[in-house]
């Protein structure tokens, strides 16, 4: 059996974009570029299509996607939205913005939700067929522009935006919280931190609390779909 998933089913997609027309337009060129697509080319299959944050939260569990292309502007909220409500279950699909718009600020929001790449919409369907191939095997896909949007904001260059719920955490409660979502146990983080299992215990508990979650496998769950381990 082939260890290459793509290459034995299509990708499932979610489309959630409020622009009908423009929908049908994503489903018409994508049928097409699919037709003539070199063999061996990702093949894909839109399962489901939404326009508002809260009916592509009900699509995306409803269908299950591998991949979901996403505007980063909704009724409801924003696509940034749409990540944040599904961003703790357990089989949350890969995200691949898609927009008109190429402003740093709407990058870098959708980015930190949780997405894994964010291409503007004067990509042709051949290369979005790539991008969603690549963003489902596990790599980021970036317009380039729009890359060095996101290199001068994780290197500090630009003001990173505002994540309420990280920053509630001390630096030491945001290390245990990364060792704890790597599996590590209490004595293991106490032993790599030099600290004791009742401090390490603590810290968790702090975390835990702060972010309104109730066990490990939450928190494992929560870290991961930030991308933070």
């Amino acid at each position: 059996m082939s260890g290459d998933n793509r290459s034995e089913r299509p990708v499932r997609v979610v489309l959630v974009e409020d622009h009908v027309l423009f929908r049908a337009g994503v489903r018409a060129e994508l049928a097409a570029a699919a037709d003539v697509g070199a063999t061996g080319a990702t093949r894909v299959e839109i399962v489901g299509e939404a326009g508002s944050v809260d009916d592509g939260v009900a699509v995306i569990r409803a269908t299950r996607p591998d991949v979901v292309l996403l505007d980063v502007h909704l009724p409801g909220g924003g696509g940034h939205s749409v990540i944040t409500a599904l961003r703790d279950d357990a089989d949350c699909p890969r995200f691949l913005a898609l927009s008109v718009s190429d402003a740093a600020e709407d990058v870098i929001a959708v980015v930190r939700a949780g997405a894994r790449g964010y291409v503007t919409k004067t990509i042709s369907a051949a290369e979005l067929i790539d991008a969603i191939g690549r963003v489902h095997g596990g790599d980021a896909v970036f317009s380039p522009r729009l890359a060095g949007f996101v290199l001068d904001a994780f290197s500090g260059d630009l003001p990173a935006p505002v994540d309420p719920e990280l920053d509630q955490l001390t630096a030491r409660e945001f290390e245990v919280l990364r060792l704890i979502a790597r599996g590590y146990s209490y004595k293991e983080i106490a032993a790599r931190l030099h600290l004791s299992v009742k401090t390490i215990e603590s810290h968790v508990s702090g975390v835990l609390r702060k972010l309104q979650l109730s066990n490990r496998h939450q928190l494992t769950a929560w870290a991961n779909a930030r991308r933070l381990i």
